[in-house]
């Protein structure tokens, strides 16, 4: 299994033969609005043109519809009869945009001999921005001599998701680490708190920090991370923090 880091929740990871695209956010630096009033999204340029993002792949998952997840320049530069995974509540609103090979995921799937299951997350720490922001999912990839995969998506630490990892028993952990924030929200994604909770929680995994140093409503970054894990004695054999453009073989 490789994971290749772009920017964001963008990454492209081979899989069992395959090349899946997750949450493709293609456009420009600065090419769509602030979260934080700071400064417009995303913060930074892709590592790479995005025609190379996009090149070979074999699906595209979708893990909700922020437009940190899948933005205009995605929808624009994305083949039409690409593959795409999603949740079954944006089946509709994908369509829409003109994708005629969208399947929605409900509870699991088999495709090309990867068993995708979907799995829920909570996207705010309270009833009141958890409505705002609405539902997103995560996913685990199983198949035969890969290690199992949990790309948990924009959630925080809750008992979904530690119920997940219980019960599937991950090999490697993808988390959203960056504890981005909107107004009175508290974190709306993993901070590096929760971060070195999933590494405690599944301490056979290897957990690999994504959705970092892109948006201007992030807290943590990098750096915040590896400084925390290493105070808490979890080393980067067992947390990795790829950079833009970075990848991992695992």
């Amino acid at each position: 299994m490789k994971i290749h880091q772009i920017r964001n929740a963008t990454m492209r990871i081979s899989y069992a033969g395959k090349t899946i695209l997750t949450d493709p956010v293609l456009g420009p630096k600065h090419g769509f609005k602030s979260f934080a009033g700071i400064e417009k999204n995303p913060t930074v340029n892709l590592p790479m043109p995005a025609e190379e993002v996009i090149k070979d792949i074999d699906m595209v998952i979708v893990s909700h519809l922020h437009d940190d997840h899948f933005d205009e320049g995605a929808k624009q530069m994305l083949p039409k009869d690409t593959p795409i995974l999603c949740q079954t509540g944006d089946y509709a609103s994908i369509i829409e945009t003109g994708f005629s090979n969208v399947t929605p995921v409900d509870t699991d799937l088999f495709w090309e001999n990867i068993h995708i299951t979907r799995t829920p997350g909570w996207h705010a720490t309270n009833e009141k921005w958890m409505n705002l922001l609405g539902t997103v999912s995560g996913f685990v990839f199983k198949a035969e001599n890969e290690p199992v995969l949990y790309w948990t998506g924009d959630t925080i630490l809750c008992d979904d998701v530690k119920n997940t990892i219980k019960k599937n028993q991950p090999d490697t952990i993808l988390t959203h680490s960056c504890g981005a924030q909107i107004m009175d929200s508290g974190p709306i994604i993993m901070d590096e708190k929760q971060t070195i909770e999933v590494c405690r929680l599944a301490p056979t995994a290897t957990v690999i920090a994504t959705h970092m140093e892109a948006l201007d409503h992030g807290t943590v970054s990098r750096n915040d991370l590896r400084d925390y894990a290493r105070k808490k004695g979890i080393g980067e054999n067992r947390l990795l923090i790829p950079y833009d453009g970075q990848i991992l073989e695992l």
